[in-house]
């Protein structure tokens, strides 16, 4: 039986370039390209690079890029946007828990949500932190965007349920005993077919995502609040940030 992120991209690649928080690829490449000082001889590894937003504009800059997605439609997707934009990235269809990489890649980035923090269990979870941090070369970096759960922390229950429905929801419950956002969405495929997915979303305060890095050995950590196609060190987390941006090295 297929997961619900598995069934969500089983058929959804240009529906997902659509979506609202693919739209800030610009602005997050150019945060990307100044967190390495705009080295075009480092190797990228993109996680969960969907239909390869991230990998493309990278490599259009010149920089060198691995994509990995689970979706076999959306690394299709990403093949067939490269070849008509003349690019060569190799887009590897891949689970970000079980990667074939060691110590190949100077950075390694995984934005919105491409995997971490969507599997069922936290063991899933930390497996993919895990991958990560095996796949980078030794002072290597990683940057990724997750759920911060300071804001549903901070908002009461009631409010974060209403505030959180979105068209197609029908079911919303928000568990304080494991940080676990789980929710019935309803949504179209690429043939206009609709199906309802449970969905099971798990969020993250700072202190928990620096001692997983930690145990993985990154030495450098820093968290940041994370805003649509802005990423900045200049914005601090608050209770008002969806999603946290973390930077951590090797």
């Amino acid at each position: 039986m297929k997961q619900w992120y598995e069934e969500l991209f089983l058929n959804h690649a240009d529906a997902y370039e659509n979506e609202i928080f693919t739209q800030g690829t610009i602005g997050e490449v150019d945060f990307i390209e100044s967190e390495i000082d705009y080295n075009k001889n480092l190797r990228i590894l993109d996680i969960g690079c969907g239909t390869g937003r991230h990998a493309l504009e990278l490599t259009k800059r010149g920089y060198n890029v691995v994509g990995i997605d689970l979706s076999e439609s959306m690394i299709k997707k990403a093949r067939e946007k490269a070849e008509n934009a003349g690019l060569n990235v190799d887009f590897q269809l891949a689970d970000a828990r079980n990667l074939p990489f060691e110590h190949e890649f100077d950075l390694a980035i995984m934005i919105c949500e491409g995997a971490f923090p969507l599997m069922e269990t936290d063991e899933m979870n930390f497996e993919i932190l895990k991958n990560a941090a095996k796949s980078l070369k030794n002072n290597g970096k990683f940057i990724f965007t997750t759920l911060n759960a300071f804001y549903p922390l901070y908002h009461s229950v009631k409010d974060f349920i209403e505030s959180n429905m979105v068209e197609g929801s029908v079911d919303n419950s928000f568990d304080l005993m494991n940080f676990r956002n789980k929710s019935n969405l309803e949504i179209g495929d690429d043939n206009g077919n609709l199906k309802v997915l449970e969905c099971n979303e798990r969020y993250y305060v700072p202190s928990e995502i620096s001692w997983l890095l930690k145990t993985l050995n990154f030495s450098k950590i820093d968290i940041f609040g994370c805003k649509l196609g802005n990423f900045s060190r200049d914005d601090s987390l608050t209770t008002e940030d969806y999603e946290m941006l973390v930077i951590a090295e090797l």
